[in-house]
This record gives C-alpha cells, structure tokens and sequence, in this order.
C-alpha cells in the first residue's frame, strides 16, 4: 500500500485512520505486506504515523494519502493530502441521558 516517488518529490502513504481523538491531529496505521526472504511467505507489518489534519475531516476508517512533511511537533511528520474512501460508519455521539 505504501507509495514511493521518483527523487526530489515528498512520500505519500496511504492507510486507514485508527484514531482522531486530538484537535488536528489523526493517527493512521499504514500496512506493508513483503514476502519473506528465505520462507517466501506473504507478511503483513503495520505502523502507525501521525498526521496533520488542518480541517478536523478525518473519521475513524476513513481511507486517507498522506503526504511528508517538515517536522511539526514531536511525533508529526505527515499531513493529510487527500481522503480516498470515507466510511460509511458515522461517528459516535455521547448521548446524554434522559431523566
């Protein structure tokens, strides 16, 4: 899933949102699947990146680009470029209780 450019260009990733708790702010876990080097065997790794969100538009598994980016805090190093695929779940509520 993972996309790398020709020289002189930013990385892209693409990836499923797993959280959007913080203000601007998404992690998104990007799957790489390699074959093994001596069983040939298909592995799947995953890792998750933190991303720049500026609109607060991303919900949890949404299928989103990512685009490299200079350092913006500690952790953030991707922006949100584009969403691919948004999911057809709605985000919970916290609903209040009725007396």
């Amino acid at each position: 899933m993972a996309e790398t450019q020709a020289a002189g260009r930013r990385k892209e990733l693409i990836g499923h949102v797993v959280s959007n708790r913080m203000n601007k702010t998404i992690v998104v876990q990007v799957i790489r699947k390699r074959a093994h080097p001596l069983y040939i065997r298909v592995i799947s790794k995953a890792k998750k990146f933190y991303a720049h969100d500026e609109k607060n538009e991303a919900h949890i598994g949404d299928v989103v680009k990512l685009e490299e980016t200079r350092p913006l805090s500690k952790l953030k190093r991707w922006k949100l470029k584009e969403i691919i695929r948004k999911t057809a779940l709605v985000p919970e509520v916290a609903a209040e209780p009725k007396a």
